[in-house]
């Protein structure tokens, strides 16, 4: 799939598919009167008929419209020009390609897609991610990506910018989409250093006997079950001065997580294959900020097990070891991707990073507490958990903090061990998860994200098939093109 900027007369060059841009003020749209003019009034027609409309995500498709040489014409709601967040360009865009990638298209012209830097950016990166979807061996494909998507008047460094977040995007996706007789340790490493090459960024692969080297007892723990040896792996990207500290991304990578002994039921197992989303979504943003060239220092550290049940699996009440010295009683073995963290966690830090941010798909508690939209923000720093909120904001991307105070470390206070690996009973799940984490970052400024709501769908939406979505890659990419 190939984007590019497009700046001649959009409406006499052929196409395969029109999309434009619908907003509340189309009646001054220079863009919409020129099509409603070309079109002998239809479009006018159809709003005032309410057969169209410019409410977020409404898709009309108007096959070989009089007047204008394309085979399909799309009309996209995208609000109101004043008030529409940037959720609205991505998923709009996003929208109107799901609808057309039925079929292959040769070329897909877009018009009318204006805003801030920001909102174009997401509005290209939501186009490539809409027609792609989680059919990876299906021998008849549910979506067709376009060969080619035309952006009229939106200059070319911004095309392939969005063009590179919505690769790294559906990069993250299809990671995530993979099932687990392909996707485990051994391969997401493979496919993580394939991503990465050309991009300049430096890679370090620690293997079972590394991990047990470096005393990395809680990720070990994990790994136990399995007949896949674990792995960690630690990205760096240099893209200002060496000695400015950089920014540490860690990422849950269970590849596979049945519960362990602690098992899930098999409607709650189905799906995670998704519990390495965190990874992935920081093969992602790495991926993309190098290719963007931004001028950050970042690390990446990526834990990858997959959590099964055998004669060798850790069980109730074992004590392991972190590699930070501290001592963990197991209470759940389903509450393994804080195991796992905690080691990278304190591998990150060696790094001597100025902050730290986790992803993780790691409470079903976070869900419960704030629906699969929205991203649980929980942190000892309320600068750094503020800055990821606003670039969020921006970004079109929802996100929460949750609180933090001390008391909640009481839960996970150990009686055998310094530290359990749960709190006490059903409350307050994602917060004691993320105290549990904080045990491991020392004084270092850090935020805990948990994206186990949007990190993956179980239906598919009129923006997204079902499976992976990518969330919170193009936050992070964001945040770090800012100076």
């Amino acid at each position: 799939m190939q984007c590019d900027s497009y700046q001649g007369d959009w409406l006499k060059a052929p196409s395969d598919v029109l999309v434009i841009g619908l907003r509340d003020d189309w009646q001054t749209s220079a863009e919409i009167q020129s099509a409603n003019e070309a079109t002998g009034g239809m479009i006018a027609r159809l709003i005032e008929n309410e057969e169209a409309s410019f409410k977020p995500l409404k898709v009309t498709q108007i096959l070989q419209p009089q007047g204008i040489p394309t085979k399909l014409l799309v009309l996209i709601g995208l609000g109101s020009r004043d008030t529409s967040p940037t959720s609205i360009f991505y998923r709009g865009t996003a929208a109107a390609l799901k609808s057309i990638s039925v079929k292959q298209r040769s070329l897909v012209r877009m018009v009318g897609f204006h805003g801030s830097a920001i909102q174009i950016r997401a509005s290209v990166a939501g186009a490539m991610a809409g027609c792609v979807g989680q059919d990876l061996f299906k021998k008849e494909k549910s979506q067709f990506q376009p060969d080619v998507i035309q952006w009229v008047g939106i200059d070319a460094q911004s095309v392939a910018m969005g063009t590179q977040i919505g690769q790294a995007i559906n990069q993250t996706r299809r990671l995530v989409n993979l099932p687990p007789n392909y996707m485990y340790p051994e391969t997401l490493v493979t496919e993580t250093i394939a991503g990465l090459q050309g991009t300049g960024v430096e890679v370090e692969v620690w293997d079972k006997a590394r991990l047990e080297k470096e005393r990395c007892g809680a990720l070990l723990g994990v790994a136990l079950g399995s007949s896949k040896e674990p792995r960690l792996v630690i990205m760096k990207y240099l893209g200002a001065d060496p000695n400015i500290p950089p920014t540490a991304l860690v990422g849950k990578g269970v590849t596979f997580d049945s519960g362990g002994y602690s098992i899930k039921p098999t409607d709650g197992m189905l799906t995670m294959k998704c519990d390495m989303a965190g990874a992935a979504t920081v093969v992602g943003i790495m991926t993309a900020a190098a290719k963007l060239r931004v001028k950050k220092n970042l690390v990446g550290v990526i834990g990858l097990v997959e959590n099964l049940i055998s004669g060798d699996a850790m069980k109730l009440g074992d004590v392991l070891t972190a590699r930070n010295g501290k001592t963990i009683e197991i209470h759940n073995t389903d509450a393994e991707g804080r195991l796992v963290l905690a080691d990278c966690l304190d591998v990150a830090l060696q790094s001597k990073p100025d902050r730290i941010v986790d992803f993780a798909t790691l409470t079903g508690a976070c869900v419960v507490g704030l629906g699969i939209e929205i991203s649980g923000l929980m942190s000892n720093n309320d600068v750094w958990q503020s800055e990821i909120k606003q670039c969020a904001d921006e970004c079109g991307e929802y996100t929460w903090p949750l609180p933090m105070h001390s008391f909640f470390s009481e839960l996970i206070a150990g009686k055998v061990a310094d530290i359990k690996n749960v709190g006490e009973g059903r409350y307050g799940g994602a917060i004691t998860a993320a105290k549990f984490l904080e045990e491991f970052v020392q004084q270092c400024p850090w935020t805990h994200i948990d994206i186990a709501g949007p990190a993956f769908l179980d239906s598919a939406k009129p923006w997204c098939d079902a499976g992976a979505t990518g969330t919170l890659v193009r936050t992070f990419v964001e945040l770090f093109l800012k100076d």
